[in-house]
């Protein structure tokens, strides 16, 4: 069924100019599962494990793991960046960065541990 409605998608792609990017298809499934469909053989084969879709998680695992460490290491990266500029300049910005509410409490608490804070 999952290789039919491939075939469908590339056949109206092509009635529209389009194609399918065979290297940006991935088949997300269980490890051992047997692929017979030569138009899924070529597809990317991911583990549900590990496997994102629109950007979002499909099941915890390695790849929320993943998505962890990689959330800490760009807050350990802003840190880092942040002790290059002024402390004012620094409030600003995190004012207006409004989309971490998480972050921002991270790190003002670690701001003003560090004494980093005067004006």
């Amino acid at each position: 069924m999952v290789a039919e409605n491939v075939g469908r998608v590339a056949e109206m792609g092509q009635i529209l100019g389009l194609s399918l990017n065979i290297s940006k298809c991935e088949l997300i499934t269980e490890p051992g599962t047997v692929v017979c469909k030569p138009v899924l053989q070529s597809f990317k084969t991911v583990r549900v494990s590990e496997a994102f879709f629109l950007g979002t998680l499909l099941t915890e695992g390695p790849a929320l793991d993943l998505a962890w460490s990689e959330r800490c290491s760009d807050q350990t990266r802003a840190l880092e960046r942040l002790k290059l500029i002024a402390s004012q300049d620094a409030v600003i910005l995190l004012k207006a960065q409004r989309s971490s509410c998480a972050a921002l409490v991270t790190l003002f608490t670690l701001g003003r541990s560090r004494g980093s804070w005067q004006f």
